[in-house]
């Protein structure tokens, strides 16, 4: 009997350093903010240079749109797990969704791929791409 309570013991002990949920480098406090409205500093925002809202073509959105694009593509990046959206957007303005997939190492940087979807009026944008995490934190899209 102590034999397998030792077994168990060890068996969680290594299944809960493993886990997919969120960013591979987020903290547990970081990821209670992924749903939230804080805002993602403007350093880290500026980072991305536009992200995937910007290659998306015939989106037309303001200066607040536009930066609520931003901040939904870092905290799918960032916090949350594969297949997630997150939302943006206002009343009476276009709106959005990003949703990453499962991350995944390239040398020592960790990656995801994701997906902006747009609505804009009528229209429907969508755009994928792929980003990758820097040491001090903000993400490059790399396609």
């Amino acid at each position: 009997m102590n034999h397998s309570i030792a077994a168990v013991v060890v068996l969680v002990a290594l299944l809960s350093a493993c886990s997919t949920t969120g960013s591979p480098t987020a903290s547990l406090a970081e990821r209670a903010f992924a749903g939230s409205s804080r805002p993602v500093s403007t350093a880290i925002v500026e980072a991305m240079a536009g992200g995937l809202i910007a290659r998306t073509p015939g989106v037309q959105l303001d200066s607040r749109e536009r930066r609520r694009a931003l901040e939904a593509e870092y905290r799918a990046l960032e916090y949350m797990p594969a297949g997630q959206s997150v939302s943006w957007g206002r009343p009476g303005g276009s709106r959005g969704e990003v949703v990453a997939g499962s991350p995944y190492r390239v040398g020592s940087q960790d990656c995801r791929q994701y997906t902006h979807t747009v609505y804009a009026g009528p229209a429907v944008r969508s755009t994928r791409g792929t980003a990758c995490r820097n040491p001090d934190g903000s993400w490059t899209i790399l396609a």
